[in-house]
């Protein structure tokens, strides 16, 4: 087929279906979406809560847990180990389709009733140790809200990070030591204030660096030592400068400030990709063919994907990936192949469409929490020829309602709109998600108005927070959320010589979410050659963009 421009069923705005869009779609036996891919990705995003954290008790064993899932929602809620035990039956929550109700709705009421996981972890990875407040993980010891990470330990308030330790404050970081406060992170040691460095040690407030030491405030630099504000200095006056600077809160900020101004002389490459053979996006690692996609490693042949790993011949995913081929509008689905419109997926699953909590499972339609199961509609076991007729049945229902290929609807969702992922990518206010359809929650755990230190009573230096600061409620300059700071924390700060923070995680996290730009490419040209490129740099900014190759001539 040709390409075919669209108009979208939510946002009416234009979007495009390339010819090989078309021979994808087919392949997966569904129709082209009506939906352009921004409003695809708000509806699927609903499926992955990371941060939103509530108290609450197992349902079964009555025990004090941490949960994505807020107290007063409809669904009953295990422990990890009383979830993956043999205490419940999943079958028992079987139920008939019916052909005369829509089946979104009888979904729905499945979704509701069957148990749900506390938090989603990774048995596959290990067990996470010492780290109950984290989501979407394994093999953690000693982490405390980390989220979509594994391979951890002693790593605080971070997201997308592997193979890490002893850091705070990341956002998309691997095989890193003793780093704060930093985007896209790579092979480093000592780094504070870092965008976009691999190979660096002991620097702050550095951006677009490579294998550079003891710099503070350098943007471009490859191989440096001893740079400030990208000019050589003595050893000695390296350090008088740094010190002037390290450890009081509002010299950093005064700094920061300094900084930004700074690194807007600089020329920024289109992306952050390496090693992406036709490519486009940002922070494509060895992939190919991978293209309006974010956050990818080791991927092929991959359209309108977002954090994962691994994965060939997919379009629409969101999270994990690993060793995965024909996933289409999937959030944390791994290990398993032609999955549609279904959430955590894995262990080998094959041909599982529109369920949630599945594994080691294949022909499976509409079903939650099962494992090592086939021919289920519902949780209902079927004969093989029983399975295909009904199935047919709904998918020609769903055809009908220009739904089958799309993602679950929101309405049947388990979170609301402003407790996920959609919101940290394409924040929206609670009336525009309403207008769009989407669910809006309220009543998120959040304590305002009980701090017992105000942002002017924390000692500027941290040389002079004494150890009671652990005893006092704090409160975030930006939202007015009260925190605390713990233990681990404050020894990381008194190590690193850092101030203490005056926002609360969540700002803190959406702020580096900003800093890395947004899930979108726009077309721009570049500020050197003229030639036309694609990036999430926006044509109105500030930033001096450059493509690939005029970006080495000049930096490299």
């Amino acid at each position: 087929m040709v390409a075919e421009t669209k108009t979208c069923r939510n946002c009416k705005q234009s979007f495009d279906i390339e010819a090989d869009d078309f021979g994808f779609y087919g392949k997966m036996g569904v129709p082209a979406p009506a939906l352009c891919p921004e409003c695809r990705f708000k509806r699927r995003a609903q499926l992955r809560n990371e941060t939103t954290m509530y108290s609450r008790t197992c349902d079964l064993c009555k025990k004090s847990v941490v949960s994505m899932y807020h107290p007063k929602s409809p669904y009953t809620v295990y422990c990890y180990e009383c979830w993956e035990s043999d205490q419940w039956d999943r079958f028992s929550y079987a139920r008939d389709y019916d052909p005369k109700r829509p089946f979104f709705e009888q979904l729905g009421e499945l979704l509701r009733a069957v148990p749900k996981k506390t938090t989603f972890l990774s048995g596959l990875a290990g067990a996470n140790i010492n780290s109950e407040h984290t989501n979407a993980t394994g093999a953690n010891k000693n982490c405390y809200f980390v989220f979509n990470s594994g391979y951890l330990e002693d790593v605080l308030y971070s997201r997308g990070l592997r193979y890490c330790r002893d850091s705070l404050d990341l956002y998309y970081a691997n095989n890193s030591e003793r780093c704060y406060e930093g985007v896209n992170i790579q092979q480093s040691n000592g780094v504070t204030f870092g965008q976009n460095v691999s190979g660096s040690l002991d620097s702050s407030f550095v951006m677009n660096v490579s294998n550079v030491q003891d710099c503070f405030g350098c943007v471009n630099l490859r191989n440096k030592s001893r740079h400030f504000l990208n000019e050589q200095l003595s050893r000695e006056e390296y350090q008088k400068r740094v010190g002037e600077i390290q450890g009081s809160y509002s010299k950093t900020q005064e700094f920061w400030k300094k900084f930004k101004e700074f690194s807007l002389k600089f020329p920024r490459r289109e992306n952050n990709n390496l090693k992406a053979a036709n490519s486009a996006g940002d922070y494509l690692v060895k992939c190919k063919n991978v293209v309006y996609s974010f956050e990818m490693t080791s991927c092929e042949n991959c359209k309108y994907c977002f954090s994962d790993k691994s994965l060939r011949d997919s379009y629409d995913s969101s999270g994990y990936g690993y060793d995965s081929e024909l996933l289409l509008e999937c959030v944390g689905v791994g290990y398993s192949s032609r999955v549609i419109g279904s959430y955590w997926v894995g262990g080998q699953s094959q041909n599982v469409e529109y369920s949630f909590a599945i594994r080691g499972s294949q022909d499976i339609f509409g079903c939650d929490g099962l494992k090592n199961s086939k021919y289920c509609i519902l949780n209902k076991q079927y004969s093989e020829a029983e399975y295909k007729k009904i199935r047919e049945q709904i998918i020609a229902e769903l055809k009908g309602k220009n739904l089958y290929g799309l993602s679950m609807p929101p309405v049947i969702v388990p979170f609301a709109y402003n407790e996920t992922i959609a919101q940290d990518n394409f924040p929206l206010t609670k009336e525009e998600a309403l207008k769009q359809g989407f669910k809006w929650q309220d009543d998120i755990q959040i304590t305002k108005g009980k701090e017992t230190m105000k942002p002017a009573q924390i000692p500027d230096h941290i040389k002079d927070a004494p150890d009671s600061i652990l005893n006092e409620v704090l409160v975030c300059i930006s939202c007015g959320r009260n925190y605390r700071i713990i233990k681990p924390e404050l020894d990381f700060y008194r190590k690193i010589i850092l101030p203490i923070p005056r926002q609360c995680f969540y700002c803190r996290h959406r702020n580096r979410i900003r800093r890395r730009c947004p899930l979108v490419l726009y077309d721009r040209t570049c500020a050197h050659c003229q030639k036309e490129i694609k990036t999430n740099f926006a044509s109105g900014r500030p930033e001096i963009i450059y493509c690939e190759f005029c970006y080495q001539q000049e930096v490299l």
